[in-house]
């Protein structure tokens, strides 16, 4: 289990270790690096995902590792309160950015032409806080669309018990 905290409040995240453990283990990697402390929610769109794990207040990229494999077809859906890896059109280029589902997204689940974006965890308690998130004022930053207009940012990730 990982515990968040964040500047509008915390949530906990269960990872699906058995269905996706590449994933799940570069995911707890960067929380036991601290990586995310300092991170925002840099991209954030009603009614379909928030998107969190690589820029800083700056909206500066964060270094990270290597890219993962996709684990998209690991049968698991972008169902709401889901997390998946963020990636660009390469299938294997996530690292560490993942994003949370604000409903079912079937569309981004792995399928016949599809790859999909791979399922790695789920929120098991906070959802209030990930909807707060989601209502957030947005506009365009740094390049970017969907930007929150108050940095929604990320002041703690930790492994706790379950």
């Amino acid at each position: 289990m990982i515990r968040f905290e964040t500047t509008k409040g915390g949530f906990t995240v269960e990872l699906f270790e058995s269905d996706a453990p590449q994933t799940a283990a570069n995911f707890l990697r960067y929380v036991q690096e601290g990586f995310f402390d300092g991170t925002i929610f840099h991209r954030v769109i009603p009614g379909f995902v928030i998107q969190g794990g690589g820029f800083g207040e700056d909206m500066r990229q964060k270094r990270t590792h290597a890219p993962i494999k996709n684990e998209a077809d690991n049968g698991l859906k972008n169902l709401r309160g889901t997390l998946s890896m963020a990636r660009t059109n390469d299938v294997n280029s996530a690292t560490s950015q993942f994003f949370v589902n604000l409903k079912d997204n079937a569309f981004l689940d792995h399928q016949k032409g599809n790859f999909g974006y791979a399922v790695f965890g789920r929120i098991t308690e906070g959802m209030d806080v990930i909807d707060a998130i989601a209502g957030v004022e947005t506009g365009r930053r740094a390049g970017h669309d969907d930007v929150p207009v108050t940095a929604v940012v990320v002041t703690s990730a930790r492994a706790v018990a379950a």
